[in-house]
């Protein structure tokens, strides 16, 4: 009898859990068994293991076979557990050298012909190796989600006879080549912010919206560039951090979307069609993935025509709004994943995409319908709400004879009011709780008393004063201000067009 034990790891949402391969060769009958809750895919790695080691030139031991996944409740899927388990059995069988496997996860999923398949999603697992000083062996087509990871010990091989004979001391596997990492460059970029004529307040707002972090809601009739200023708001956020985007192409790899390691500083945007489900928007399935807000991390999440969602689709929004994270339970297992996103609606000022609520000429029944597609506490939760004017043609083609400001300048000033925020508070104005809230947006007497009305004329809900005070303090902080006048507050009750409204 023989045993031997590899270790590899299992994806569960965003995380990925150690696994234990131990694979037990006895005397009896022929027999192949995986157990320790393993899916169909996972099941059928017996036969794709078989092929492997017999057509790799080794032979495959006509003995009883036992390969335990361990911890055995948890759920293991996918053929990212091939490599390991035909190892293991090579291992246990006498075949290859065993000593060199203790400390090294193996990932690859094996084609009929002993080939390494790509594995999907396995950037979270490289990540953990990492943060546990383990070594990996991985497919060649994984190699560039290896090269963002420069401190992680990683063998790339293209088959299972290559990966043996580097085992029982042939040549070594190659590593992944270094790939340079590009920072996010806005002049690089196809949407700049300079494409945008007029809208000098539409303007206004999208930046204190990137300074602080705020989320937005345009309303305005067609043809007033609320798309072309959302599409250009990823143009004026600062690059993310490291961190950042190791989060964000980590979200990426689980959804099966390529990570660019000359792009993968960029923010994302998203911009699902008004079609989508509820369960595409914020993740789900029976086993549970990252929907459009989840791939919006650290990012954009734009929902043009707002009004035409689904309402039980949008209304899921409120709880990563607020927390930042997305909670799916389903019957196979729960499962959290990473909701950071700057959310930028838009949508026309009425069903008739008439000029303005003023100029408009539905009937009263039809525009409140229309209204009441959006429910007040989401409305709660959006900082900034504008509306949007057509343009003259006069003012158009004035503005066209203007250089107007690029993303670029704009952007150094985002830069600058952000590390303000980090140096002061550790985070960007729109994440402040209550506790900082009060402690970096004290009031003057003037100013408080312009408060104390607006809450009044408003008739704000505690949500929105808190939201309006970390706007006031976005808008301090561009203006290279310590504390909160008259002024930052009065432009930041300009942006709650829709409290206006409803009263």
């Amino acid at each position: 009898m023989s045993l031997t034990q590899l270790v590899t790891r299992a994806q569960l949402g965003i995380d990925a859990f150690e696994v234990r391969v131990e694979v037990h060769i006895s005397n009896g009958l022929p027999a192949f068994r995986v157990v320790g809750l393993p899916e169909t895919a996972v099941r059928e790695a017996r036969d794709r293991v078989r092929s492997a080691i017999l057509n790799s030139g080794f032979k495959f031991p006509m003995r009883r076979i036992t390969v335990n996944l361990a911890p055995a409740d948890l759920p293991k899927m996918g053929g990212r557990f091939d490599l390991s388990i035909a190892l293991g059995i090579l291992a246990a069988s006498g075949q290859i050298e065993t000593s060199a496997l203790k400390t090294i996860a193996c990932f690859g999923e094996l084609a009929l012909s002993g080939a390494c398949c790509r594995v999907d999603g396995l950037l979270p697992s490289l990540i953990a190796c990492k943060q546990a000083g383990q070594a990996v062996i991985i497919p060649q087509q994984n190699g560039a989600e290896a090269s963002l990871l420069h401190d992680l010990p990683t063998s790339l091989a293209s088959s299972l006879a290559q990966i043996c004979n580097s085992l029982n001391g042939g040549e070594a596997l190659p590593g992944p080549e270094p790939e340079p990492i590009c920072a996010y460059k806005p002049a690089l970029q196809r949407d700049d912010l300079a494409d945008v004529y007029g809208q000098h307040q539409a303007r206004r707002a999208l930046e204190i919206a990137a300074a602080g972090g705020h989320h937005m809601l345009m309303m305005g009739p067609p043809g007033t560039g609320k798309s072309m200023l959302a599409q250009r708001l990823v143009s004026i956020l600062p690059p993310m951090s490291e961190d950042e985007a190791m989060s964000s192409a980590s979200i990426r790899s689980i959804c099966q979307q390529p990570v660019n390691p000359q792009n993968w500083r960029q923010r994302p945007f998203q911009s699902p069609h008004h079609t989508v489900s509820s369960i595409a928007l914020v993740g789900g399935g029976s086993y549970p993935k990252p929907g459009e807000i989840s791939l919006a991390h650290n990012g954009v999440l734009f929902l043009d025509e707002l009004t035409e969602f689904d309402r039980r689709s949008i209304e899921v929004l409120r709880e990563p709004l607020e927390s930042g994270r997305i909670h799916v339970s389903r019957a196979a297992g729960k499962a959290e994943f990473p909701a950071c996103f700057q959310l930028i609606a838009a949508m026309n000022p009425c069903p008739g995409g008439c000029e303005s609520i003023a100029t408009c000429e539905c009937s009263p029944e039809r525009l409140n319908r229309y209204r009441h597609k959006l429910s007040a506490p989401l409305l709660d939760r959006i900082d900034i709400q504008i509306e949007l004017g057509r343009l003259e043609p006069h003012q158009l083609l004035a503005e066209k004879a203007k250089f107007a400001e690029t993303s670029a300048t704009v952007q150094e000033r985002v830069v600058e009011a952000r590390q303000r925020q980090f140096e002061r508070q550790g985070c960007l104005n729109a994440h402040l709780d209550n506790r900082k809230l009060q402690q970096v947006c004290k009031l003057d007497h003037k100013t408080e008393e312009r408060l104390v009305r607006a809450i009044d004329k408003l008739r704000l809900s505690a949500r929105s004063y808190h939201k309006l005070l970390k706007l006031a303090r976005s808008i301090a902080d561009l203006g290279h201000r310590q504390g909160i006048v008259e002024a930052h507050l009065t432009e930041a009750i300009g942006y709650r067009q829709q409290d206006r409204r409803r009263t």
